[in-house]
């Protein structure tokens, strides 16, 4: 039984997972309203007639998130606080005749590529004339910006290229054309996104590319930092390091996922590359682009990591002191290369290396936050949290890296502007500081 009155043609699309993802709601949600159907991004409300879940099938805490939001909606759905609800993205995409057995109440199931079968299913044309248009779900001032689909790394552990397929560039000149619409529409900063930005151009060009995208883009009026991430490490094209160091609107920062500090460990993930090859790469970085901030991303408790691997993983965090870290308990997929070996790791040993590398960066992240104080640094800001505005350095991505914090008592900043701020304090992930002329 209806408990309340749907607004007729509007669509609730609800985002979860990566910023891959928010990129590819942002794109379904303009070939929905150039359809003149009304578009909200996660209404706090039930009033849209359709809900469209973009899912996540990453990894288990990942998937799981997945389908309590699916299950939460069906149950909407029967309550009559909701029409229709389908669901897509890669969790759809990886175990689509499992959910449709088990989740009856869901209209209809979509993979990551079914996006104009989605449209046909709402009675919807898929508009090519709009490839390249979004509607933002970020802040207005910055925008992932999705340069590649898919992936064909071999890495053991991964189910991506099962959800994703195989790697698709996209031209550079789409990319360019795309870059100047969001700039005409104030979008400052471009955070460059692919399963592997490194890969770029391969299938395409014949070459990797990334390095002439960059320069493209670089030209762009209006784009005044470009940031890249997920780069992979093995044959990691060095003209890229040159393009960095070219243009003054790249900002200083790579996101690289590592995934661990072992030889025989990576060996096992099949990543192509030894510890030793690792931490030349990281040097050669270092060298060729000064000040360069560097992210990474490993995974504890791979099958048959042993003590001695963890504290090699250690050391190697200890040594090359990156400056922005995160990492994963390792996630037993089915499918890939790594469920053919035995998950010997316990859950509660996962968790606790990955607790120890935490701290472990915890400390070297403060130590280097210390040597900033008293500099000044070109701060984005992005939001405002209490008594404060809340910006980032150009060593700093949304969401997930250090925060620049101003007292509002102490000056006046325009979100989605530029300032000058001087350090004053600083704790471990965060920068306090006022802004100067």
């Amino acid at each position: 039984m209806k408990t309340k009155t749907l607004r007729k043609n509007k669509v609730n699309v609800v985002t979860l997972g990566c910023a891959k993802n928010t990129f590819d709601s942002e794109v379904m949600m303009a070939q929905l309203k150039a359809n003149k159907f009304e578009v909200e991004h996660e209404s706090p409300n039930d009033d849209a007639e359709i809900v469209i879940i973009n899912t996540c099938g990453f990894i288990d805490n990942a998937k799981q998130e997945s389908i309590d939001t699916i299950l939460r909606y069906a149950e909407a759905k029967s309550e009559g606080l909701v029409e229709k609800v389908y669901v897509t993205g890669c969790l759809s995409e990886r175990y689509k005749d499992d959910l449709e057995k088990e989740i009856p109440e869901i209209d209809a199931f979509f993979g990551t590529r079914d996006l104009p079968r989605l449209l046909k299913t709402l009675k919807a044309d898929y508009k090519h004339e709009l490839v390249g248009e979004r509607l933002l779900t970020t802040p207005a001032h910055y925008a992932y910006f999705k340069i590649a689909e898919g992936c064909d790394r071999p890495c053991s552990f991964c189910a991506i290229p099962l959800m994703r397929g195989n790697h698709v560039s996209t031209p550079i000149e789409q990319l360019v054309d795309s870059a100047k619409k969001l700039a005409a529409q104030g979008v400052k900063e471009l955070l460059l996104i692919a399963q592997d930005l490194t890969y770029y151009g391969l299938d395409i060009y014949k070459k990797r590319n990334l390095a002439e995208l960059i320069d493209q883009l670089a030209a762009v009026d209006g784009i005044e930092w470009i940031r890249l991430h997920y780069a992979f490490p093995a044959g990691f094209p060095m003209d890229v390091l040159d393009a960095m160091v070219k243009h003054p609107n790249v900002c200083l920062y790579l996101d690289m996922p590592l995934q661990h500090g072992s030889t025989k460990i990576l060996q096992s993930m099949r990543r192509g590359i030894t510890r030793e090859k690792t931490e030349a790469l990281v040097n050669t970085i270092r060298e060729k682009v000064p000040g360069v901030a560097i992210r990474t991303t490993l995974i504890a408790g791979y099958p048959g990591e042993t003590e001695a691997d963890f504290e090699e993983m250690k050391d190697f965090v200890e040594r090359m002191r990156f400056d922005r870290l995160g990492i994963f308990t390792y996630s037993h997929e089915e499918n890939t290369h790594a469920y053919t070996l035995e998950d010997d790791v316990p859950e509660e040993v996962k968790r606790q290396r990955a607790d120890e590398i935490m701290e472990l960066q915890a400390g070297i992240s403060y130590e280097l936050n210390q040597e900033k104080i008293g500099k000044t640094f070109k701060v984005l800001f992005d939001r405002v949290e209490g008594d404060y505005f809340i910006g980032r350095t150009e060593f700093d991505s949304p969401e997930v890296d250090n925060e620049v914090l101003v007292k509002k008592s102490e000056g006046f900043v325009r979100l989605g502007d530029f300032a000058n701020v001087t350090i004053t304090s600083a704790d471990h992930y965060d920068l306090y500081g006022i802004v100067v002329a």
